[in-house]
């Protein structure tokens, strides 16, 4: 992950915890799911919710849970040896046999396009050891992203009492998942033909929407039909989540009609902008130009305002060298901050010439 978007992601937090100022106004928009969230993947900002909290079972959506795990800890190239437990999974299959050998990547794909029940407990033994052990590195990393509603009991999503999330966790996993390059480029896959299988993705999304780039389709009679996507737009990623929906392709893409329309990213400041600039005490010359170290943007709506104020660490006096760190520039969305970043000295600013003696004492040695 970028530099940036650890930035964007620490803004993200504040994001949340001002759910009262940002949210979207009531019925704006409504679907047919039990629970749902869309959110804006660099920022965090939630656009639109529904029962977001409501722990609910996720189906086969856990398998993107899965996936994240199995590639921050795997090796796509390694052979794995299909045991008989694979071969016992139930529900959606990619038809492993045991002993049949694979490449991790192709387990993957038998994961995120077939929805194989068996590929996720031949990922789980492979990475993890066993599926005890792959599941406590799920957890663990459901910690990490904050998901703190959520429990993963299994590596496929069948229905267990201790098996559950929320459309707002679900949708922090998502964000983390689309920051992934080897996760997005497998689950946007519509069809593809690896290790002797032809396999192809249940994600409709993917021919039915233009900019969607996956991410995963779930279901079991109790939990319902489920469902978690990414679209791009204009350079904007949004991800959806919708649980226990029986109209989940029109409501995933009516939210992202929604979300784009009603809050387009805005760019407050480029990497290495002048945001502003300052006075130097006894410079030569007086001013100096504070760059951005980074970009920031954030999902505007348009009755809302986005503002930018700067915040030095301390008064500027010469000699001040190009690239130092001196301030902030601090982003507020209708008065509350969503975001910072660092503010440096645009160029070399010497101390003023008192006499000739000072210019010849600031030529320097060859």
């Amino acid at each position: 992950m970028s530099f940036t978007l650890r930035r964007q992601f620490a803004g993200a937090l504040c994001a949340l915890l001002l759910v009262g100022v940002l949210a979207v106004p009531a019925g704006a928009i409504s679907t047919s799911a039990s629970a749902a969230v869309l959110m804006d993947v660099d920022s965090g900002r939630v656009l639109y919710s529904q029962n977001a909290n409501a722990r609910m079972l996720i189906a086969s959506t856990t398998k993107i849970m899965t996936a994240l795990v199995a590639i921050e800890h795997g090796n796509l190239s390694d052979m794995v040896t299909v045991r008989r437990d694979a071969t016992l999974a139930e529900g959606s299959s990619m038809y492993l046999k045991e002993g049949d050998r694979l490449t991790l990547e192709t387990l993957l794909y038998g994961l995120l396009l077939c929805s194989g029940n068996d590929a996720a407990v031949a990922i789980a033994d492979a990475v993890g050891g066993s599926q005890a052990k792959f599941v406590a590195m799920m957890n663990k990393k459901a910690a990490e992203l904050g998901m703190t509603n959520s429990s993963f009991a299994n590596p496929n999503g069948l229905d267990a009492e201790n098996h559950y999330s929320t459309a707002l966790d679900m949708g922090k996993l998502a964000r983390a998942a689309v920051t992934n390059e080897t996760l997005v480029r497998i689950a946007s896959t519509r069809s593809i033909t690896i290790g002797g299988r032809t396999m192809y993705n249940h994600n409709k999304l993917l021919s039915m929407m233009d900019g969607c780039i996956g991410l995963k389709t779930g279901y079991t009679r109790a939990a319902g039909r489920t469902l978690v996507s990414c679209a791009v737009r204009n350079g904007q990623r949004l991800v959806a989540v919708t649980l226990q929906d029986g109209n989940d392709w029109a409501d995933h893409e009516q939210l992202y009609e929604y979300g784009f329309a009603a809050y387009p990213a805005t760019q407050a400041v480029n990497i290495g902008q002048t945001v502003r600039s300052v006075r130097v005490k006894d410079g030569f010359p007086s001013t100096v130009p504070l760059m951005a170290a980074e970009g920031f943007s954030w999902p505007v709506g348009k009755e809302e305002t986005l503002t930018t104020e700067v915040k030095l660490t301390r008064a500027l006096t010469a000699p001040v060298s190009a690239g130092t760190v001196v301030g902030q520039a601090i982003f507020k969305l209708n008065g509350a901050e969503v975001g910072r970043v660092n503010l440096l000295c645009g160029s070399d600013v010497l101390p003023q010439l008192n006499s000739p003696l000072d210019a010849f004492r600031q030529i320097p040695l060859r």
